[in-house]
């Protein structure tokens, strides 16, 4: 007999709790609680770049296209501004931010959105020995197959291999408003990454290291753009499973199909209820030992 939407949900905070199950964050919870004062959304924050600059009405939905356009008829200065004007201001964090900063035994959290909401939440709540490892813009890249860095909360760059000791890495696969600015959004910048993402080089080592025999909850995420899918594909690849996502009723075809294709458990279910259910829980067994598939301290 499967487990109700309750049970499971619970099980899976459960296995968040415990860092048995990693989260990868979508735009879409930061209307968790409130209408937040940022973009949400890949078509919303095109239509927002779009408002600010004539984009043809051909590409004015399309996020990536649009800001290619930006970055070449405006030069790249212009979208950098307009990307810090758009995000200057930080969510509150909400209670599945502040849920999650919480955990100690979380090993990772994969934000796909701009915003400083989740880093508000670690700072919020006192936790110590956290850092982040962001995508970089093609823009920024500090040399040649750099593809990602490692910063900590006030913004100073640090060797990736200080990342590996931190107890709880947030990952910003597509860069991040705080505390660098630097941001991937233009065509320019995915050319190169969506190149070489089907072979993993982008993903950062820790996190292919934090993957490795857990599974993955995907929370206020849409797939509706190749590129989307492309990055969720990626950062969740050879993972251990299981994988389930909290979607909303009007999946498109494509969407669902990716859930089939990838082994997606889909929770069809209102996310304010699903954080609910999953928050409620507590750890239901500890960590497993260090070795090759808990590779980071405790």
């Amino acid at each position: 007999m499967l487990d109700s939407p309750s049970s499971l949900l619970a099980g899976i905070g459960a296995e968040i709790a415990a860092g048995h199950l990693i989260p990868f964050l979508g735009p879409d919870v930061l209307t968790l609680e409130a209408e937040p004062p940022v973009p949400v959304g890949a078509r919303a924050l095109a239509t927002a770049l779009a408002a600010k600059v004539g984009v043809p009405g051909r590409i004015k939905q399309n996020l990536w296209h649009s800001a290619q356009y930006i970055e070449t008829h405006k030069h790249r200065m212009t979208l950098d501004k307009l990307m810090a004007g758009f995000f200057q201001a930080v969510p509150e964090p909400n209670s599945l931010h502040r849920w999650l900063a919480g955990l100690p035994r979380l090993p990772l959290v994969v934000d796909t959105w701009y915003d400083g909401a989740m880093k508000a939440a670690f700072e919020a709540v006192g936790r110590d020995n956290w850092g982040i490892v962001q995508g970089c813009s093609k823009a920024r890249r500090l040399d040649g197959g750099v593809w990602s860095r490692a910063v900590t909360p006030d913004g100073a760059t640090v060797p990736d291999g200080v990342a590996e000791g931190w107890r709880t890495v947030l990952y910003k696969p597509h860069g991040a408003a705080q505390p660098t600015g630097d941001v991937l959004v233009s065509d320019s910048d995915y050319v190169e990454v969506l190149t070489d993402i089907d072979i993993g080089t982008p993903i950062p080592q820790v996190v292919k290291d934090r993957r490795a025999g857990r599974g993955f909850v995907f929370l206020g995420c849409r797939f509706y753009d190749q590129i989307l899918r492309t990055f969720a594909r990626q950062i969740a690849k050879h993972s251990g499973g299981p994988r389930y996502a909290v979607v909303p009723k009007d999946l498109t075809r494509n969407e669902l199909k990716f859930l089939e294709i990838e082994g997606i458990s889909p929770i069809t279910m209102p996310l304010a209820e699903a954080v609910a259910l999953m928050s409620a829980a507590g750890p239901n067994r500890p960590p497993p030992p260090l070795g090759e598939d808990n590779p980071w301290p405790t």
